[in-house]
């Protein structure tokens, strides 16, 4: 069941942060000189489909994480969980067309071989 749970809290953080990204690029850089253009900014983040999913994927992956933690050590949930770098770091390369350096490749490769050692 540990795992099962570890599964979804890194599908859906993965999903979460991708969305994220994918809707703030579609929005562009943001400017907030003025509590008007807060609120402008705040009604286009309501109605951006990217956020609104990347929220509800946040919200999934939040209540299972507390889910694992009723019954896994959090020296156990944190690292596990950490798989989801792994699965960001390929989709911002592949899905965002992010220029990923080597060392972060070398990064992504460390934290799998941790997830492997917690999983043996």
């Amino acid at each position: 069941m540990r795992w099962l749970l570890v599964a979804v809290i890194v599908l859906a953080t993965t999903g979460g942060q991708v969305l994220q990204a994918a809707g703030m690029r579609r929005h562009g850089e943001v400017h907030v000189t003025r509590p008007g253009a807060l609120r402008k900014m705040l009604a286009w983040i309501v109605r951006n489909e990217f956020i609104i999913a990347s929220v509800a994927c946040m919200a999934v992956s939040f209540f299972a994480f507390m889910s694992l933690l009723s019954f896994a050590e959090l020296s156990f949930a944190v690292p596990a969980t950490a798989a989801s770098l792994v699965l960001q770091t390929v989709l911002a390369k592949y899905a965002l067309k992010e220029r990923v350096s080597w060392k972060r490749w070398t990064g992504a490769l460390l934290v799998a071989c941790g997830v492997v050692m917690l999983a043996l």
